[in-house]
């Protein structure tokens, strides 16, 4: 396990089988977080200044996740084994996969149904395929329809793209922390 002296660490601070742990400089980590093996709070090697994660209270981190960079994950939330989390979390979430995205929001399963959502290579491939059914559709004289549902979702996701912008600002401005 390596934790930085420079690192600020909360009460209650909880890391299940330490090996592999690496905390950096300039990372906080709040109270009652609990970290799994392989846990690493690090920085992109790109900035100056603060450049380690902040970790608020009561959030879960599961083994061999990575939170690389100056970002916040926001209280009571959970990060899922494996994930690698390069942008701010919002409280109350939780977040998987490379890169991670949210998945629950407020006890809410939250539908990625847009892939422009998750900035990964397979999203790039699905943009390209979307746009060229849509072509083919309308070389054939179809105009695509669009579910009732999907009308309804994509008002919730622009709903949540909303609160995120809020959430985002509110953490940027130091008072979310």
């Amino acid at each position: 396990m390596d934790i930085h002296p420079g690192a600020v660490l909360g009460r209650r601070l909880f890391i299940d089988h330490a090996t592999g742990v690496v905390i950096g400089e300039t990372a906080i980590v709040g109270n009652d977080v609990t970290l799994y093996q392989g846990v690493t709070l690090g920085g992109t090697g790109k900035g100056h200044g603060k450049r380690h994660p902040t970790v608020c209270d009561g959030v879960f981190i599961g083994n061999n996740a990575n939170l690389l960079g100056n970002i916040t994950v926001g209280e009571n939330s959970r990060v899922g084994a494996g994930a690698i989390v390069l942008s701010d979390v919002p409280p109350n979430s939780t977040v998987v996969g490379v890169p991670a995205h949210i998945v629950y929001r407020n006890g809410k399963r939250v539908l990625i149904t847009d892939p422009h959502e998750v900035k990964d290579p397979l999203s790039d491939v699905i943009i390209a395929l979307s746009n060229r059914v849509e072509k083919l559709e309308k070389r054939l004289g179809g105009e695509a329809q669009p579910a009732e549902q999907f009308i309804a979702e994509a008002a919730e996701r622009e709903a949540y793209r909303e609160e995120l912008e809020r959430l985002r600002q509110y953490v940027s401005m130091g008072e979310g922390i």
